[in-house]
Formats: C-alpha cells, structure tokens, sequence
C-alpha cells in the first residue's frame, strides 16, 4: 500500500482534482455572472459591476435615458368617486340624450340582445372609466373607439349617470343558473388567481371593476381571451393580465357561462 497522502498537493490526483474544480467554478461564475446578463435581448448593462449585481439579484441603477417608453397607452383615467355616484339630474338627462347613438348595441334601455355588454345599472366608474380608455387608446375596438374619441370630459361623465341610473332588468325568457364554479368562488391560489367574485361582485368588488351578471357568455370570453392575449391592456397592474393567462379554457368557459346564466 503506497504511504503517499491522499490529500496532498504532492499527490498528482488530488491536484488535478482540485484544478479541474476550480476551472469549473470559474467557468461558471463567468456564464453567469457576465456573459448570460450581456447576452440577454433587453440587457443593457454598462459594465462588470452591472452585470455581477444584476445576475445576483441586486438592483442596478440606471440613467435617465435607459428608461423603455412603452409602445402602447396605458389607461389614465381618475375615477372620482364623489362626482360619479352623486351625479345632479342635469347629467342623467343630457347622458340619455347621448345613449341614444348607442342603442345599436347596448339596447334602448341598456340591455344588450347583440352579445355587447349590458349597460344598464353598471357602476358609473367603470363606464367612465372604459369611455375614457377607449378615447385616449388604452383600450381600442373598432366600433368604439370612433365613437368615444370625440366624446368631452361632460359627455362621457353624462353617460355613466345616466347608465349607472338605469334598472339592470333581467333579459327574457326564464333562465337556470349554473352552479357557481371554484375559479369564481375561490380561485386558484397555487397559481395566484382571486376568487373573481372578489373583485366583480359575489364576494365583494374592486372600483372601476364592472359587475358581470347577465353579461352575455360570448362577450365573457371574448374578454378573457383577449387579456389573455395583450390585445386588451386597460387593467390596472396587469391584473387581469396575470390572471386571464393563468386560466385554463374550462375555468374561462366555466366563468362565462355562469355570469351570464344570473339574472
């Protein structure tokens, strides 16, 4: 049995270890410290330092001109509660005026048989607010985005009285209720969905969250798929954003056709 050390840099076997060690461990601090943040699409990164701090986690301070301007309008509207809940006589008078260019689709009394929403006793803040995204780009659809974007401050604060006065009567015809489904009473907490009655009514609401029932199924979807998707982008945070990706097709089918099934 040799008498030679195991652990000795006078063994070859051990040195060898120890470098092949040590060259990997530098290998791969130098992957991913430095080469993997300059390689990233978006990095931009000044120098080593940057990158270390970056990789590791830390934040990295940035001039004025790093900051990335969106390519996109992102909602901007004030929901003043005072004004939008006490509105005087005058605006719901002048906002039934106005409702009647959008009777096509909305229905004469707020009640939609076009699978466009109902109007009719919605929250005049989510009005307001959807009117007001709709003229400035945050939320873009070809029959209302024409319509609102010659709308004035008045006009659009008029028809959300006006709406948010009307009686939200059920639509014809006897109809039975599903049975309330777990994304809608519960959510899925392991993948950072809220109960949607948390927000849109059940449980409790959200300001310039629209109630959804009697909603029309298709228009339900219609919506989900399209936060889903970026093509809507007027949710606040994200939220519905984060949310809509997260479901799977039956959960949004499932929320669909509960909503509209409520009276």
């Amino acid at each position: 049995m040799s008498g030679e050390r195991l652990l000795s840099f006078a063994n070859r076997w051990f040195t060898t270890s120890v470098g092949l060690t040590v060259a990997i461990l530098l290998l791969s601090v130098l992957t991913g410290f430095v080469l993997l943040p300059y390689a990233s699409p978006d990095s931009r990164l000044t120098g080593l330092w940057d990158s270390i701090c970056s990789a590791a986690g830390f934040p990295v301070r940035r001039s004025a001109g790093d900051v990335i301007a969106l390519d996109f309008a992102v909602s901007s509207a004030k929901l003043n509660e005072t004004i939008l809940r006490n509105p005087p006589a005058e605006s719901i008078g002048r906002g039934a005026t106005l409702a009647q260019q959008c009777a096509i689709c909305h229905g004469p009394t707020g009640i939609s048989r076009a699978d466009s929403p109902n109007l009719a006793g919605q929250y005049a803040a989510v009005i307001y607010k959807q009117l007001h995204d709709f003229k400035t780009g945050a939320r873009v659809n070809t029959v209302m985005s024409p319509f609102a974007i010659h709308m004035s401050e008045q006009d659009m604060l008029d028809l959300a009285a006006y709406y948010s006065y009307l009686p939200s009567l059920p639509e014809s015809g006897a109809k039975t209720v599903e049975p309330v489904p777990t994304i809608v009473a519960s959510g899925a907490p392991m993948r950072g969905i809220a109960p949607c009655g948390s927000c849109h009514g059940g449980i409790e609401t959200k300001e310039g969250s629209p109630w959804l029932n009697g909603q029309s199924a298709v228009y339900v979807k219609s919506q989900l798929h399209a936060f889903a998707a970026s093509a809507r982008r007027n949710d606040t945070s994200q939220q519905m954003r984060n949310i809509a990706r997260a479901m799977t097709e039956d959960e949004i089918d499932a929320a669909a056709k509960y909503y509209s099934s409520l009276q």
